[in-house]
């Protein structure tokens, strides 16, 4: 994907015209209301990127974190020792 580095900095990369579908009582409900159709189409798919690079992310790393999580089970925290409250 070449712009996927600008997602995730937040950075936009330009506008590329794109065909969906979408729900035709939806869309005009949308237009009634004044919505901008494209930004909000943005900013669902800009949230179910997010959302998707989050699961992959917990997915990648389940074993490092089942690991953690087993050493804190048998062993408390580190440094628990230290803490002040």
């Amino acid at each position: 994907m070449k712009n996927a580095g600008n997602l995730k900095s937040g950075r936009r990369g330009t506008s590329v015209p794109t065909n969906v579908s979408l729900d035709s009582l939806l869309v005009a409900e949308a237009r009634e209301l004044g919505v901008n159709i494209s930004r909000a189409s943005a900013a669902g798919l800009k949230d179910a990127v997010s959302k998707a690079r989050a699961e992959r992310w917990l997915e990648e790393n389940r074993s490092a974190l089942n690991s953690s999580n087993d050493f804190v089970g048998k062993h408390g925290l580190p440094l628990k020792s230290l803490r002040l409250f």
